[in-house]
């Protein structure tokens, strides 16, 4: 009689066991056809980048012009601002990074450091290019600028030098990502954009 109750037990266990996988199937077939994001997809992530632009102390540097900035990694990840001049956050001390005043002021004036955010899309290794673009009428002398991802310190730019008056009209900037060593020095390779 025990033999009977044994093999009845594990019949009802079986067919327990049965159930919950059929069960646990069909939930997980259900999670998979509503969310089908790839978890290290940056297009579902956003990131805030703190961007540094130092104008020098030329005569005449200083500009009131639209400032548009574009950067990216060596994964073709490309973030576009467009008006740099109104993501204006404050003006710091070129001695000390400090915030030397809460009053909104016209950036990119001679020999000042301005400090402007930007929310994008994240960058998936560390920013190797940057380039700016001034559109107007005056001359504008950008001594450097600086990336920082504020969500990820290590994927932050060094700083892009330029000391130079920058052409009107057309994207002007600094490519890192793909140089190349070779007997006459570092070799550069440059991106066109439109």
């Amino acid at each position: 009689m025990r033999t009977r109750d044994f093999g009845g037990a594990i019949f009802t266990l079986s067919v327990v066991v049965v159930v919950v996988q059929v069960m646990f199937s069909k939930k997980m077939t259900l999670a998979s056809a509503r969310a089908i994001v790839p978890l290290h997809s940056n297009a579902t992530r956003n990131c805030t980048y703190a961007i540094t632009v130092k104008t020098t102390c030329t005569k005449g540097a200083d500009t009131t012009n639209h400032v548009n900035i574009r950067f990216g990694d060596s994964d073709s990840n490309d973030i576009l601002v467009h008006h740099l001049n109104s993501k204006h956050v404050k003006r710091l001390d070129p001695l000390e990074p400090q915030v030397l005043d809460d009053v909104p002021i016209k950036p990119f004036q001679a020999c000042t450091i301005d400090q402007f955010e930007h929310t994008g899309l994240c960058v998936d290794s560390p920013v190797c290019y940057l380039y700016l673009k001034l559109t107007g009428q005056d001359d504008w002398r950008p001594g450097f600028a600086q990336i920082r991802v504020l969500e990820g310190p290590h994927l932050s730019s060094d700083y892009f030098y330029f000391r130079r008056y920058l052409p009107r009209n057309v994207w002007h900037g600094i490519d890192v990502c793909d140089t190349k060593v070779t007997p006459f020095g570092l070799k550069y390779k440059w991106k066109v954009f439109g």
